[in-house]
């Protein structure tokens, strides 16, 4: 039993060991501005990002981040590092999204790109391998995306992931596991997961309808029909309107002048609206016909979904309409554990964010109050508020 335990011990240790942080960055100092690279793509109005913790915050020097500061900007920036493959290992996306300006419209989503990218040629249509976060237009668009690229082509999650949307930091990750498995959590909280053949379009359909399959002739997929031994009654068809039998010529009706005098036109009563027979169950009924599927000739089964060749930048390409987003902690790893052990450590950020959030919202409510009158004022006797107050006689205007 204890070499069992050891060799669990071991093999845990060994796994540590293994594990690698490819990328991280804290935005902790300006030295961010000697790594990272703006585009200079032609044709776009970029904004510029600033370093900040914002405008509530646990720790004013942990909680730096960068944070665009133009409104209605593209926003393109971008990082490189040590390539790597995740071939056989967890592949995590990690960082962590703050819209204090209480976004309306704009991104929140980072990229990741392989070696090819050109740090200032980027802009919103360069390859990419795998785009992960938030994106918020208005209310009918709160969503995470989760896009990733298969034979130079992007796809999109077929699920439908709703993002956060309020004004403190948010960690969102993004874990692609080698047995073609993926789970997205946001504040360590799993929000969607499942195999990615089944939730993004890369393959075709393993199974198509067969061609050469039609539905019989003599098929009767209704299920009911009209009875035959159902008549119309004799005295169904009424009109729908007739003349009204209340209403009178006016006296100052000229036949000559208005032309014939008819009277308006009123619902009848007694209209039964058009008849049609009772339906019946159909006798003949087989049910709804089911197309036969065949396996698809063109379907074949790739176990390297997951694999990325080649990641070596990261990058900011988005729109905001509103600036004022914060971006930071970023992390890409191998390690599942350490991901998660960060989570655990943003929660006390998460918490600090809304105790400030909510004492400078109480000062404010504070200072909106409209201000007491003072005692003194209200124990003024007759006497002095006859001085305090001009006598009407006073004004000679009046």
């Amino acid at each position: 039993m204890k070499s069992l335990i050891l060799a669990g011990v071991s093999l845990l240790a060994i796994y540590s060991v293994n594990c690698e942080i490819y990328f991280e960055e804290k935005f902790l100092d300006d030295s961010w501005e000697n790594n990272w690279v703006y585009s200079e793509h032609p044709g776009k109005e970029f904004g510029k990002f600033k370093l900040t913790a914002g405008k509530f915050y646990s720790d004013p020097e942990e909680d730096k981040g960068l944070q665009t500061s133009e409104d209605a900007r593209f926003y393109a920036l971008s990082r490189k590092f040590k390539p790597f493959s995740n071939e056989n290992k967890p592949l995590v996306i990690q960082f962590s999204v703050k819209h204090e300006q209480d976004i309306d419209c704009g991104g929140g989503y980072l990229k990741i790109f392989n070696c090819k990218l050109d740090s200032k040629a980027m802009h919103g249509e360069t390859p990419y391998e795998i785009m992960f976060g938030p994106d918020i237009c208005g209310p009918g668009t709160k969503k995470v995306h989760v896009i990733l690229s298969y034979k130079n082509k992007n796809h999109l999650i077929k699920k439908d992931i709703r993002c956060q949307d309020d004004v403190f930091s948010h960690l969102y990750t993004l874990i692609i596991r080698p047995d073609n498995t993926y789970v997205v959590l946001i504040d360590n909280d799993k929000v969607e997961s499942g195999e990615l053949e089944n939730d993004w379009d890369f393959l075709p359909p393993k199974k198509i309808k067969d061609p050469e399959a039609k539905k019989p002739e003599d098929w009767d997929d209704n299920p009911t029909i009209p009875d035959p031994d159902d008549t119309k009654p004799e005295d169904w068809d009424k009109p729908e309107h007739i003349p009204d039998p209340d209403a009178s010529k006016p006296e100052d009706w000229d036949d000559e002048m208005d032309g014939e005098w008819e009277p308006p036109m009123i619902d009848n009563p007694e209209y039964k609206g058009v008849w049609a027979p009772k339906q019946i169950d159909n006798p003949a009924y087989k049910g709804p016909w089911v197309h036969p599927e065949i396996d698809n000739p063109e379907y074949t089964p790739d176990a390297n979904l997951y694999k990325r060749d080649e990641i070596c930048a990261v990058g900011l390409d988005l729109w905001q309409v509103k600036s004022g987003t914060i971006f930071d902690n970023i992390l890409i790893t191998d390690d599942v554990d350490l991901a998660k052990e960060r989570c655990e450590n943003f929660k006390e950020k998460h918490s600090g964010e809304k105790k400030m959030k909510s004492e400078q919202d109480e000062q404010e409510r504070a200072k909106e109050k409209p201000s007491k009158p003072d005692e003194d004022d209200e124990d003024l006797d007759e006497d002095e508020l006859g001085d305090a107050v001009p006598a009407e006689d006073s004004h000679d205007e009046l």
